[in-house]
């Protein structure tokens, strides 16, 4: 039995750890959900990608203000860590959403990009610089 035609409880029960879950598994899930619910009707790319920046702005929130040293000691906070994993849960369910839309091979399209950044960022040059315009980068 494929991922598509499997229940979604079946399908959420599959999503252990990141090392054991297929990238195919959570679409399938995703997919599952929105059908479930007669969604499809609502998620035309436009639609979607609004969507996801609303749930990115929502994630930015639990960091807004705070330094970037206080940003990297909310993993002390548990419930603070609980909200964070859920909101990036639904940006990720939003991004593979508008993939299953788009009919988007995930990893293929990972692979592409990361290739290209390789390209566009080498390793000598950006080694410890964020960019361009980082003031000590050498010119």
């Amino acid at each position: 039995m494929s991922d598509e035609t499997l229940p979604l409880d079946t399908l959420i029960e599959r999503l252990t750890t990141d090392e054991q879950t297929s990238v195919a598994t959570i679409k399938a899930m995703i997919s599952r959900f929105v059908a479930e619910r007669d969604w499809r009707q609502f998620h035309a790319p436009k639609n979607i990608s609004m969507a996801l920046a609303v749930e990115a702005a929502e994630l930015m929130e639990h960091f807004q203000w705070l330094t970037v040293e206080a940003s990297r000691e909310v993993t002390a906070d548990a419930d603070k860590m609980t909200a964070i994993g859920e909101e990036l849960a639904d940006i990720l369910c939003y991004g593979l959403a508008l993939a299953n839309e788009l009919n988007i091979d995930v990893a293929a399209a990972m692979n592409d990009k990361m290739r290209k950044n390789i390209r566009k960022y080498p390793k000598d040059e950006y080694q410890g610089r964020y960019g361009k315009d980082d003031p000590g980068q050498v010119k």
